[in-house]
């Protein structure tokens, strides 16, 4: 097993190089210049050139590349053009949103899906699972801002249960208390937990039906073990495997979808803070966080990978 983490490890390696180097030739190539956004609209030509001399921007983009990729192998992601801060401080600073926006969908969307596609495969063809197949659809469909304005709408104007939109911090001095953290992310965990939940809910519907059908199945209900016992035990263990997967990768929808949801909530994390490198064309920022989501991924399909082990004990590395 270690042989086969040090080989994915050290197969991370190119594949970061070749998305920080697919996303430096596009954010080059895109129409638009940083240094005429910093300058503003009254600059002079003369203003523009300095500033892009001052950014390095009026160097070749293959020279721009590896200086760039020279500092992040030092740890040195650059510097913001816009704010003109470090991109390693902004990340710091807008992590703990996004960590407590990704983390708690991810609990939520397990904790509603597993269950739910768990039951309509038991009771296949009833009137639980053609709810779960109507809101599959529904949660492939309706886009996630969408969602988002719907359920203000509902339990922040109309019941005003909820707060709309902000985010205060569970740390630091001016941190606020469990409660009044969690009540400010219940709308964004239920927004972007909707389409997670309808992925994990199909995939383990559709896996625990199939392993009831199997010959063990049959055998576990002669020995006279319950249904629990049955469903639990036997068909939800051996179907473990593609549910761990899709999770794994639903992590990609994640990513995605804690960019819209931060910007509905006027959350200032890492979505937030891409929305804006975007606008500004801040270049270091927006190559940062691209970084910065592969090595999740990667990392992330890694845990699963190595999962399988603890889930399937036929599986070996």
């Amino acid at each position: 097993m270690f042989q086969f983490v040090l080989r994915r490890l050290l197969a991370v390696l190119p594949v970061l190089l070749v998305v920080s180097l697919v996303v430096f030739l596009i954010l080059r190539l895109a129409p638009g210049d940083p240094a005429a956004v910093i300058a503003g609209n009254s600059a002079t030509n003369d203003d523009i050139n300095r500033i892009r001399e001052q950014l390095g921007l009026d160097r070749s983009i293959v020279s721009q590349y590896f200086i760039w990729i020279g500092r992040v192998f030092q740890g040195d992601l650059g510097f913001s053009y816009y704010l003109n801060k470090p991109v390693t401080e902004l990340i710091g600073q807008r992590i703990e949103p996004t960590l407590s926006l990704a983390a708690g969908t991810l609990v939520l969307a397990i904790a509603v899906a597993i269950p739910l596609g768990t039951i309509a495969a038991w009771r296949m063809g009833g009137w639980l699972d053609k709810i779960l197949s109507g809101f599959s659809v529904a949660g492939f469909s309706v886009p996630v801002f969408v969602v988002g304005y719907l359920l203000i709408y509902l339990f922040a104007i109309r019941l005003e249960w909820l707060p709309v939109q902000g985010y205060k911090t569970l740390f630091g001095p001016r941190s606020v208390g469990v409660w009044d953290w969690m009540r400010q992310l219940i709308l964004p965990w239920m927004t972007l937990a909707m389409i997670y939940v309808a992925l994990i809910a199909r995939v383990t519907r559709a896996s625990v039906s199939e392993a009831l059908t199997e010959d063990y199945i049959r055998t576990a209900r002669a020995k006279g073990l319950t249904e629990q016992v049955v469903l639990l035990r036997h068909a939800l263990a051996n179907a473990a495997v593609p549910i761990v997967t899709v999770i794994g990768i639903g992590v990609a929808l994640l990513i995605g979808g804690v960019v819209v949801t931060e910007t509905v909530y006027a959350i200032p994390g890492l979505g937030q803070l891409t929305v804006d490198a975007v606008l500004n064309r801040d270049f270091p920022v927006i190559q940062g966080l691209v970084l910065l989501f592969s090595c999740a991924y990667v990392f992330i399909n890694l845990m699963v990978d190595l999962s399988y082990l603890f889930l399937d004990p036929r599986i070996r590395y």
